[in-house]
């Protein structure tokens, strides 16, 4: 609860109001049944006449009235509270999640956390909702209506102690077996939407190579899980109301019995009879109440417990301890010393294995090797997208760790193989890069991205409005559409992973001329499958197996290094390598 105090205190008036107005419902109930007692009892066989049961009669509307009232207003305040409540925790756990590292995103599937920020946060608002509806009024109203029975008949009233226990036995069952199916839907319904999220996200792809039946069978699968999971927990929740129902009966069938036997007798007048009645209805109600507030408490603690793993999730990478964290990247040096990392810890393979390497200020560096050889891994250590497990990363002589995250990544503008645009317009994407750029930059850096053609061809030029993800570009417009967002930037360092892959030679030609013309002072990684790419790089480093196997100039390489030359000839042999 103390990690919840601070999405409490905003909308504390309101937490305090609308239980307070449930009361005075509370109140009104518990009176209702004297004024309808002193009807019968004194209006009607008390002979006191019409003019007392208009009077009374009128004091039961205007009694129904406050409570009305009492009731619109806690309900009101309730709803206040929870959304307030609920909009609080939901922005700061999407906060929370924007820190994480990109370990810390590994570990949880995107359509769990987007269950986790929508329907557990949804039940947590809706159970605190109901709390505050309910909290104070169903154990008032079970206090006010046991009170009042005593009051009226304590050895009738005796009968309903009875109950109460065994019902409260039932329900605590009901709650210990409901909980942990409780749990297993909730997870059933991350694979739902984990499954309808990629569906989504990939349907061209599904299109293309005709899935169709094949994803309507595995949303199937998902959809047909996540139903057994309800219904196992839900099967048990359905037992609550006939068990409530049938107790509700049998005590007031009995409370009729024994109460018209002392009417019957004279010890009892049929008002408080009557009255009595009403009152236990009151009661098994308010014990209702109650179950249905434990009873969903079972489904809302597995949702908090699933919100309170993102929250208390430790960002693994930080820049707490950063000892410069006014420093910027001012020339772009890069050093890797004794660098050795994993992904996962318990493997005994590094992915990077004793990485030694430096780049000097304004280099173009090309980074080639096959798939797996960790060259990606590699340049994502520069900007800390991932912290080394051993060894360090320096920029301009200083550790990464010793820069705040702002300026680090300010200063590395990363272009990564996933090209991701967004929805708006294509200036809106390139503004991505410096929101305060002028148009002038924006012109200026998509010519050196080879984008300001494609651009201009269409008819609304820059303000063209891009589909969800930039659809309506082919690969490579997307790809000159990255770099151009980058380089908006105004990095120091420039690392390209792969994303001239779509390309075509000659663009991609006419895009180093234009970083060897307009970029002369920024550091340059280039990252490709292709030699062509990297052919005219200042040095071009060989990777393999997570090791770099070689560095220097393409025609040392290609006399020195065994990998270079594999991967030279066999692009000789297709053509794709142009000096």
């Amino acid at each position: 609860m103390r990690h919840y105090w601070k999405y409490i205190k905003p909308y504390l008036p309101a937490f305090i109001i609308g239980p307070i107005l449930m009361i005075i419902e509370v109140i009104g109930e518990v009176v209702m049944p004297l004024l309808l007692r002193n009807i019968i009892d004194v209006g009607i066989t008390g002979g006191k006449g019409t003019t007392y049961i208009i009077f009374t009669g009128i004091a039961m509307i205007l009694t129904a009235l406050v409570m009305m009232t009492g009731g619109v207003g806690g309900a009101y305040f309730a709803i206040k509270a929870s959304s307030g409540f609920a909009t609080d925790l939901r922005k700061d756990a999407f906060k929370h999640i924007q820190k994480f590292s990109f370990n810390n995103i590994d570990k949880y599937n995107t359509g769990s956390l987007i269950t986790r920020l929508t329907n557990d946060i949804t039940q947590v608002q809706n159970m605190l909702q109901m709390m505050l509806r309910l909290a104070l009024r169903a154990p008032g109203m079970l206090i006010g209506a046991l009170i009042m029975a005593f009051v009226l008949n304590w050895k009738l009233a005796l009968s309903i102690l009875i109950v109460i226990p065994l019902l409260a036995l039932a329900i605590g069952t009901i709650m210990r077996l409901a909980f942990p199916r409780f749990q297993v839907m909730q997870k059933k319904l991350d694979n739902l939407n984990t499954t309808m999220q990629e569906n989504l996200t990939n349907i061209r792809v599904v299109k293309s190579f005709v899935r169709e039946d094949y994803e309507v069978n595995k949303f199937e699968k998902a959809n047909l899980d996540l139903k057994e999971s309800t219904l196992r927990a839900i099967k048990i929740i359905i037992f609550t109301m006939p068990v409530m129902t049938l107790a509700m009966n049998i005590t007031t069938l009995a409370i009729v019995w024994f109460g018209g036997n002392q009417v019957i007798v004279g010890s009892m007048t049929t008002g408080e009879l009557t009255a009595f009645v009403n009152y236990v209805v009151q009661i098994l109600i308010s014990l209702m109440m109650v179950s249905m507030i434990i009873l969903n408490s079972s489904r809302t603690l597995a949702s908090a417990k699933r919100i309170n793993e993102i929250i208390k999730t430790e960002v693994d990478l930080t820049d707490d301890d950063a000892l410069f964290k006014d420093r910027t990247i001012s020339n772009g040096r890069i050093d890797f010393k004794n660098v050795h990392f994993k992904y996962y810890k318990n493997n005994e393979k590094w992915v990077l294995d004793n990485i030694n390497l430096t780049i000097k200020p304004g280099e173009t560096v090309g980074i080639i090797g096959s798939t797996g050889s960790g060259k990606s891994t590699l340049v994502q250590m520069i900007p800390r997208l991932y912290d080394a497990d051993k060894g360090e990363v320096l920029i301009d002589g200083i550790n990464v760790k010793d820069y705040s995250l702002k300026h680090l990544r300010d200063g590395v503008g990363i272009v990564l193989q996933k090209n991701v645009l967004f929805s708006g317009t294509i200036k809106e994407n390139l503004l991505w890069g410096n929101e305060n750029a002028s148009d002038e930059e924006i012109v200026k850096y998509a010519k050196i991205a080879q984008a300001h053609g494609f651009i201009t061809s269409f008819e609304k030029g820059y303000e063209t409005d891009l589909g969800q993800g930039g659809v309506n570009l082919s690969g490579g417009q997307k790809q000159r559409l990255c770099i151009a967002r980058t380089l908006l930037k105004k990095p120091k360092i420039l690392i390209l992973d792969d994303s001239t892959s779509a390309v075509d030679t000659a663009t991609e030609a006419r895009i180093q001329e234009a970083f060897r013309n307009e970029l002369k002072n920024m550091t340059k990684i280039i990252i490709a499958q292709r030699i062509s790419s990297v052919i005219n790089a200042d040095k071009i480093i060989v990777m393999d197996d997570g090791k770099i196997v070689g560095i220097g100039k393409h025609d040392d390489l290609i006399n020195t290094c065994e990998v270079y030359a594999e991967i030279y000839y066999s692009q000789v042999d297709k053509k794709e390598v142009t000096a």
